[in-house]
């Protein structure tokens, strides 16, 4: 990763940040110029803007802080708030190509592969036990975003948390455009009626079934961003903590099939998930790169303290 900055308008930004700044100036000229498939576009881009000048206030107050862990927290906060509006903005973008959900689609090739659909098979081994586990997986998803990125910074310092920030961000960006080139909505918006055997649980499954009800929204499915952030978080840990990987290795795995035993996804949306993550990682030096080369060319842009 890198250290170099580039100045704008008293800004200084790192990678991540032009990353951020990017996307929402690109949602919102798919929004412009798709405004008859958006519902509410002129308010989708006025909501990109105020949150990309809140983004900037964050970042520009953060450079401020001289204490480690209070910049460390603003920043974490600051870059996550903005990935988290990233996912929620691109659900009214999601039908501007194709017009309709694709489901079909993909539900055609696993019973093609499988003979089966495999979510609604599953049913055969849903237990309340199993269920628990799986939402358990399923869940730590969320707190284990920042604590690996900290776990990161306070071992290996502030470049290894922007190689993880930003990986992790353009893998969820990869995801959000293939939401808008394949949209589908999902096995419980499409087949939900033909579910006869209820997921019950215990703690962990009223939390996931919480953040199906109140933070999730038809589509967002393929790529599956769940299993795409899980592998980047992986990798990383693989890359800065040994240790925090072989520890994460049984909940990532479980992970994986908890995004169709739980019917959030299809089989289908999780294997892509991981592969997006993957390209994302190969991808992601040569962006790397082309950054420097940009901040290379600006005047007096230091390495961040």
């Amino acid at each position: 990763m890198t250290d170099k900055t580039i100045h704008i308008a008293g800004f200084r930004l790192r990678a991540t940040d032009g990353l951020i700044l990017f996307t929402l100036s690109f949602f919102s000229i798919l929004a412009l110029l798709f405004y008859p498939s958006v519902q509410g576009w002129w308010m989708l881009i006025i909501k990109n803007i105020v949150v990309g000048a809140v983004y900037l206030a964050l970042v520009f107050s953060s450079e401020k802080i001289a204490k480690k862990f209070p910049r460390f927290f603003l920043r974490v906060v600051a870059v996550t708030l903005a990935y988290a509006y990233l996912f929620g903005a691109v659900d009214k973008l999601q039908l501007i190509l194709q017009g309709q959900w694709l489901d079909a689609y993909v539900m055609d090739a696993e019973q093609y592969i499988f003979g089966v659909q495999p979510t609604l098979w599953l049913q055969h081994i849903t237990t309340p036990p199993l269920t628990e586990w799986m939402m358990f997986a399923y869940v730590i998803y969320v707190p284990m975003y920042p604590m690996l990125c900290g776990l990161i910074y306070y071992l290996r310092g502030d470049v290894a948390m922007e190689d993880y920030l930003f990986t992790l961000g353009f893998t969820n960006i990869l995801c959000d455009i293939g939401f808008i080139l394949f949209p589908v909505a999902g096995p419980m918006a499409t087949i939900g009626d033909l579910y006869t055997v209820p997921l019950k649980g215990y703690a962990f499954t009223f939390f996931g079934e919480l953040m199906r009800s109140n933070v999730h929204f038809v589509g967002g499915n393929l790529p599956s961003p769940h299993t795409a952030a899980a592998t980047i978080m992986w990798v990383m840990a693989y890359r800065y903590h040994r240790p925090t990987f072989y520890v994460l290795t049984p909940v990532v795995l479980s992970l994986y099939v908890s995004t169709f035993y739980l019917r959030y996804h299809f089989v289908t949306d999780a294997v892509v998930g991981i592969v997006v993550a993957f390209i994302a990682l190969l991808i992601v030096p040569f962006l790397v790169k082309a950054w420097d080369r940009l901040a290379d060319k600006t005047v007096g842009a230091p390495p961040m303290p």
